[in-house]
C-alpha cells in the first residue's frame, strides 16, 4: 500500500468515526460570526522556480482569481520563473480533491500549492458540528499529503454567499446560516494552517466585508460573492487573488523611476526590472522587462470588472506599486506627466514624495502587451481544464493513462510557449512638463 493509499485508509476510518460520534449532537447554528484571529504570512513563501498548484472547486474552476494570480506571477515577479497550472473542479470537496490529487496533481511534482474549499463542504445548510469535523479532518488530510511531497501550501478560506443559491431546494437556510457555517470552516482552514506551520488566505472576512459595503454604495445589483450568490464576478476575483497573494507572502515592489530636473537637464535612474535607455530633452524612454498589473478602465458600480474590485482591496497599494519620484520641479506647481500616449497632471509636492504609476494610469504603455499575456494565459488556464478532466478522466486516461498525459502535455507545452512569446520587453516613454 502506497503513502497515500495507506492515507486514503486512515482518512475514511475517521471520517466514518466523526460521523458516528457527531450524528447525536444537535445542530449548532452559529449565532454570530465569531472570526479566528488568522495567521498571517511574514515571508514570501515562492522561491524561483517554484511549480505552483492552484487547486479548488467550481470557482477555481472559473479560472478567474487563477487567471489574476498566474498572470501576475507572470508579469510582475519574472525573476521567479513559476510555472503554474490551475485544477478548479466542479462541485469539488476537500475529500474529492484528495481522491485524485495523486493522479492529477501530485504526478506533475509541484512545489508549492493553493488550495480552495469549503464552499460545497459546507452543504448549504446550516453548521453542525460533524460538518465542521468532516471538513478538518479532509482539508488536514489534503494538506498532509501534499507535505508528504515537499510541497508548501497555502490554505485558502471559502467565500461567504451573498444569497441563498437555486440549487438549495431546503427552503430552511437563511443567507446568514449559511455564512455562518461558512466562517466555521473558515476558522477550521485557518488552525489547519497554523498547526500544520503553512500558509493562509482569508478568503472569507474581506469578501463578506466588501459584499457589506458595497450593498450600501450601489445596492443589491453588486453582487460581490457573484450574481448567483456563489461564482464571483471579476470584482469579488480580484479579493480572491487579493487573499492569495498575501498568504503567497508577495511584496508589490515593481519598480522605480527617478527624474531630477533643473539647469535645463534631466537625469533619470531606474531599477527593478526598468533601465533607462535614453534621455532627449524632457522626454525619458525606458526598457522594462517587468510589467505593472494592469486592470483596463471600467465603472466602479460594475461587479464584474477587476477595476471595481480594486476599490474593497489595498491591491494598488500592496501589490502593484511601480513608484515615479521626480526632484527638482520649480516655478508653476503643477506638472503634467504624459506616460505613452496619457497624461494627468500632479502638483509638484506630490510628484516630489512619488505617485504610483501603476494606480494612476489604468491605460499606459503596458496596456497591450498585459492583455496578451493574460490572454495566453487564459488559454493556457482552459485548456488545462479540458486536461484533466476531459482526458485524465475521459475514455482517453481510462484507457491508457500515460501515453494521454504524454500527449496533452505536448499541447499544453504549446499554450506555454505561447506566454513567453507574449512576454516580451516594453520599450516606453515618460515626460515631464510644467502646466
Amino acid at each position: 500500500m502506497n503513502r497515500l493509499s495507506s492515507s486514503r485508509w486512515v482518512l475514511s476510518v475517521l471520517a466514518v468515526g466523526c460521523l458516528l460520534r457527531m450524528a447525536w449532537d444537535a445542530p449548532a447554528q452559529a449565532e454570530s460570526f465569531k472570526l479566528y484571529s488568522a495567521p498571517r504570512t511574514t515571508h514570501l513563501m515562492l522561491k524561483p522556480g517554484d511549480r505552483l498548484a492552484i487547486c479548488g472547486d467550481s470557482i477555481t474552476e472559473q479560472k478567474m482569481y487563477s487567471r489574476i494570480l498566474e498572470t501576475y506571477l507572470t508579469v510582475c515577479t519574472p525573476e521567479l520563473n513559476l510555472s503554474i497550472r490551475q485544477y478548479g473542479w466542479s462541485g469539488e470537496r476537500a475529500d474529492g480533491f484528495f481522491e485524485r490529487m495523486q493522479n492529477d496533481v501530485l504526478r506533475f511534482k509541484p512545489t508549492i500549492a493553493t488550495t480552495c474549499y469549503g464552499m460545497n463542504d459546507h452543504r448549504y445548510r446550516p453548521y453542525e458540528p460533524w460538518i465542521g469535523e468532516l471538513y478538518r479532518i479532509h482539508l488536514d488530510a489534503v494538506v498532509r499529503a501534499f507535505e508528504a511531497e515537499q510541497v508548501r501550501v497555502v490554505v485558502g478560506s471559502p467565500g461567504p454567499v451573498g444569497k441563498v443559491p437555486h440549487w438549495v431546494k431546503d427552503a430552511g437556510p437563511t443567507v446568514d446560516a449559511l455564512n455562518g457555517n461558512l466562517a466555521e470552516l473558515r476558522n477550521l482552514a485557518a488552525k489547519v494552517a497554523q498547526k500544520r506551520r503553512e500558509g493562509f488566505a482569508d478568503i472569507f472576512l474581506p469578501m463578506l466585508t466588501a459584499d457589506r459595503d458595497a450593498l450600501a454604495k450601489y445596492g443589491t445589483n453588486y453582487a460581490v460573492p457573484g450574481k448567483d450568490g456563489v461564482h464571483p464576478g471579476w470584482a469579488g476575483q480580484l479579493i480572491m487573488a487579493h487573499a492569495f497573494l498575501d498568504g503567497l507572502g508577495l511584496g508589490g515592489d515593481l519598480g522605480s523611476l527617478t527624474i531630477e530636473v533643473g539647469d535645463g537637464k534631466t537625469e533619470a535612474r531606474a531599477k527593478g526590472g526598468h533601465a533607462v535607455t535614453d534621455i532627449v530633452g524632457d522626454l525619458v524612454t525606458l526598457k522594462s522587462t517587468r510589467y505593472p498589473f494592469c486592470a483596463p478602465p471600467a465603472e466602479l458600480s460594475d461587479d464584474n470588472s477587476i477595476r471595481s474590485g480594486m476599490q474593497w482591496v489595498p491591491f494598488q497599494q500592496r501589490f502593484n506599486r511601480l513608484i515615479l519620484v521626480v526632484k527638482g520641479l520649480s516655478g508653476t506647481p503643477k506638472h503634467r506627466v504624459i506616460w505613452g500616449t496619457e497624461s494627468r497632471v500632479f502638483d509638484a509636492e506630490t510628484l516630489k514624495r512619488g505617485i504610483n504609476l501603476a494606480e494612476e494610469f489604468a491605460v499606459n504603455p503596458f496596456s497591450g502587451p498585459f492583455k496578451a499575456v493574460d490572454e495566453a494565459i487564459a488559454a493556457k488556464q482552459t485548456y488545462e481544464t479540458a486536461q484533466i478532466k476531459g482526458e485524465f478522466h475521459g475514455q482517453a486516461g481510462k484507457a491508457d493513462m500515460e501515453a494521454t498525459v504524454r500527449r496533452t502535455e505536448e499541447e499544453r507545452a504549446a499554450k506555454v510557449a505561447a506566454i513567453k512569446t507574449a512576454f516580451q520587453p516594453v520599450v516606453h516613454t515618460i515626460r515631464v512638463t510644467a502646466e
